[in-house]
């Protein structure tokens, strides 16, 4: 088991219940493969730059322990959801 951490970049485009879904979602995942150490919401923040049209966007950053193998698959579900604007997963 190793550590990671994730920042997440929610769309806010459907509403901050959608983001809060999506957080969920994810959180959901990485405890049934691994366990959640501590989940920080930064809120909802401005974007330095336009991402698709959105210039605000709500920050989620989840600190972990799983597998090494997991994050191939939770790297390739982050990137065909829709609604998560930018994603980075780090070994700690």
């Amino acid at each position: 088991m190793n550590n990671y951490e994730i920042m997440l970049v929610f769309s806010l485009a459907k509403g901050e219940e959608a983001a809060n879904a999506l957080t969920e979602k994810f959180q959901g995942m990485i405890e049934k493969n691994g366990t959640v150490e501590n989940v920080d919401v930064w809120g909802k923040r401005k974007l330095e730059y336009p991402i698709n049209d959105e210039t605000e966007a709500l920050y989620v950053v989840i600190n972990y322990q799983s597998a090494p193998d997991f994050q191939t698959e939770l790297d390739r579900v982050l990137k065909i959801t829709d609604g998560v604007l930018r994603s980075m997963i780090i070994r700690k």
